[in-house]
């Protein structure tokens, strides 16, 4: 159906911008007339995407983590003084970047056209998840949609901020390897064949160690690029062979038998989710709503399989507690304080101290693992780099010697 576009003033005397679907422009100005709206104008609306939006390369423009957070915490804030469609119009107009300019505008115009909120989201479900979009659901139909947001901003600031500790614990080490990696590189292409020329009218037979390094260095010199092609064809076949179930079952469950990183990914897990289901059950939502939709968030395919196994004990009767202690996977405090909640009737409370505690845990290994990740990988760096200017210096002190006898 087609769409306009209208400038009108509502019975207030406020301006109002906006579109509306209407078979024509009659129809469309009768329906913003039954609306007690006062039009200036109504034409036809641009059309929202270009002729190559269907191609494969073109990315639908979204919301990404951050500016959905942000939005959700400017909702939670002028909802509580505003009516819903000024707080829209408003966050609206200061975003500065156009794609989420065009995004919230399709919202409110939903809203102005008098969809409830959720279903003017559905409009936008790339920038709106389905999680959040019942969420807010629910806080329309129990008149608690202030709240619901301002819960909802809370979880998505955490969640963020969560993200942030992973990827810097992830990200400084990965730089600090990358750098020792590229010195080493560096002296192996461009220092040891300078230095070793010296040697190549030498008759003495060189030290192991000094033969080993040439070799190496000779090779990276020369096939360096051999090893660049190896690695993204590497990186190609794994990426292809990720799409398949049983081979990305296969690395997700290796992934969480490593010592260290399988503990921390199952925890990071865990304390998202029962973040998440504390929230909803807290906001009234239904508890198998709540799992199902967080199955959607899993990467991990052992954990999303666990998840699935919840889903369906939790609707054949069963509680969360002892779904969780069958799947085998969750932290013995998260199973140990969701049946105490259940117990209890403070399933959301206990939720969110077991989150807390979890995340809490998160944060003190990865302080502890960095503080001391970072003199190995320095210590590491040292050693090749000892071992390279040993291969050096042995030759050098042989001739040395043959010269002093």
């Amino acid at each position: 159906m087609p769409e306009f576009a209208y400038h009108a003033i509502d019975p207030d005397g406020r301006e109002r911008r906006g579109r509306i679907s209407a078979a024509n422009d009659d129809l469309a100005r009768e329906a913003l007339a039954s609306k007690k709206l006062y039009i200036v104008s109504v034409a036809p609306a641009e059309v929202r995407a270009s002729a190559f939006a269907n191609l494969p390369l073109k990315r639908q423009p979204r919301l990404n983590a951050k500016q959905l957070t942000l939005f959700t915490r400017q909702l939670s804030s002028l909802a509580q003084v505003s009516p819903l469609e000024e707080a829209l119009r408003t966050i609206s107009r200061q975003s500065e970047q156009q794609h989420v300019r065009h995004i919230l505008t399709a919202v409110h115009t939903g809203v102005v056209e008098g969809q409830r909120l959720s279903d003017a989201m559905r409009r936008e479900s790339n920038s709106f998840p389905p999680l959040y979009r019942a969420m807010i659901a629910a806080g329309e139909g129990a008149g608690t949609l202030p709240l619901i947001t301002e819960r909802l901003s809370v979880l998505l600031e955490r969640q963020a901020e969560m993200r942030g500790k992973l990827i810097g614990a992830l990200a400084y080490p990965a730089i600090l390897s990358l750098v020792a990696i590229l010195v080493v590189m560096g002296l192996m292409v461009s220092v040891v064949p300078r230095v070793v020329e010296q040697f190549d009218n030498v008759d003495q037979q060189l030290p192991l160690i000094t033969q080993v390094v040439i070799g190496i260095s000779a090779f990276l010199a020369s096939y360096y690029w051999v090893l660049i092609i190896l690695a993204l064809m590497g990186a190609l076949i794994f990426m292809q062979a990720m799409k398949q179930p049983a081979f990305r079952l296969a690395v997700d469950r290796n992934i969480l038998r490593i010592p260290v990183i399988g503990k921390l990914l199952r925890n990071l897990h865990a304390a998202r989710m029962a973040r998440t289901l504390a929230t909803m059950v807290a906001s009234r939502l239904p508890l198998l709503e709540g799992l199902r939709l967080t199955g959607g968030t899993i990467r991990n395919k052992v954990l999303s399989e666990a998840n699935d196994e919840i889903v369906e004990a939790v609707r054949s009767g069963g509680s969360l507690s002892g779904a969780m202690r069958a799947s085998g996977v969750f932290p013995p405090l998260l199973v140990y304080l969701t049946a105490s909640g259940e117990s209890a009737g403070q399933l959301d409370i206990m939720l969110e101290r077991a989150a807390e505690y979890l995340e809490r845990e998160f944060d003190t290994f990865t302080s502890t693992a960095l503080s001391l990740l970072e003199p190995l990988i320095i210590v590491a760096m040292g050693g090749v780099v000892a071992v390279i200017i040993l291969a050096i210096l042995l030759p050098i002190l042989q001739l040395q010697n043959l010269t002093g006898l």
